[in-house]
């Protein structure tokens, strides 16, 4: 099979195009791999260094040779980038959804998911505010949130982007590159889900109301946050943390919140937006937009497509 392969950590460019051995075991014949934060973190090495050479990617659809069922995989070990992935952590995928909104709506639709729901406990009386909103997990955060009841402020860069939020359902939006994010919200948050991080997420731990919570699923900034216990009970807030790994070791919660998410793509409820198509010998040029920041939505490898 042909793979992007690591040998090395690094920047986007150490990837290169390569045949590869298939992986042992049940297998999924790849339509569609996913480009995620976490996977821009391994290529670096900055955690869950893989044993090199390495094939990256941690979402993907395509048919699982097994019975020829056309699924949807996620790969905490990576496998994603090639042809041919290990049938971990497989969930079918319904006539109703077509490969794209699968691939895009399942990883970031279920930290979305659990961030508000599981986490969060978002309910009608909330304003929420979504931190990169346009991004893969925030713009399907804000629909849902939105389908909760909540307002919904959502925080984007550009006018494009928070155009873009706007078409969505979010009742406000703000520039993320305020220097005063607490003074940019036209109201006080009692419910916040932050990828971001560094100062992004100290200006909006502090504009909490009282009783309110943040939830951090990501830390884009590369800065590190740390949250004192006596001002938390002086403000009355709450600081929790999600990582989509906990979902994963419950594969009851997985496949049952998953099922949810496909069920909502079916009927148009959430719909994810394909932020870039890439042939697999590209993928070094997609990590390179992710981490530009300039992406929004979910970005795809075409593993089948060679340039």
């Amino acid at each position: 099979m042909l793979a992007a392969v690591i040998t090395a950590f690094g920047g986007p460019g150490v990837f290169a195009l390569t045949e590869a051995p298939e992986p042992g075991g049940d297998v999924v014949d790849v339509t569609l791999a996913g480009v995620n934060h976490a996977d821009v973190h391994r290529r670096r090495g900055e955690y869950e260094r893989p044993p090199l050479p390495a094939v990256l990617g941690a979402d993907v659809v395509g048919r699982r040779r097994s019975d020829g069922r056309r699924v949807a995989a996620l790969l905490r070990a990576g496998g994603g980038y090639a042809q041919v992935a290990p049938a971990h952590h497989v969930v079918e995928l319904p006539g109703d959804v077509g490969d794209e909104q699968a691939l895009a709506v399942l990883e970031q639709g279920l930290t979305a998911w659990h961030s508000l729901h599981t986490l969060g406990r978002v309910g009608a009386d909330d304003v929420v505010v979504i931190t990169a909103a346009a991004g893969g997990v925030g713009h399907l955060a804000v629909q849902l949130a939105r389908a909760a009841g909540a307002r919904v402020i959502g925080l984007a860069s550009s006018p494009a982007e928070r155009a873009f939020l706007t078409g969505l359902g979010a009742h406000a939006c703000a520039d993320s590159n305020h220097p005063d994010l607490g003074a940019a919200l036209d109201e006080t948050p009692t419910l916040v889900l932050d990828s971001v991080g560094g100062r992004t997420f100290e200006q909006l731990h502090g504009a909490l109301a009282p009783f309110g919570r943040i939830v951090a699923y990501g830390g884009a900034a590369d800065m590190p946050n740390t949250v004192a216990v006596d001002d938390l009970m002086t403000a009355s807030t709450g600081v929790l943390g999600f990582r989509l790994q906990r979902v994963l070791d419950d594969e009851e919660l997985y496949r049952s919140s998953a099922a949810r998410l496909f069920h909502l793509a079916g009927r148009g409820l959430l719909s994810a937006r394909i932020g870039g198509r890439y042939p697999l010998s590209a993928v070094g040029r997609a990590h390179a937009d992710l981490e530009s920041r300039t992406t929004s939505g979910k970005l795809v490898i075409d593993v089948h497509r060679l340039v």
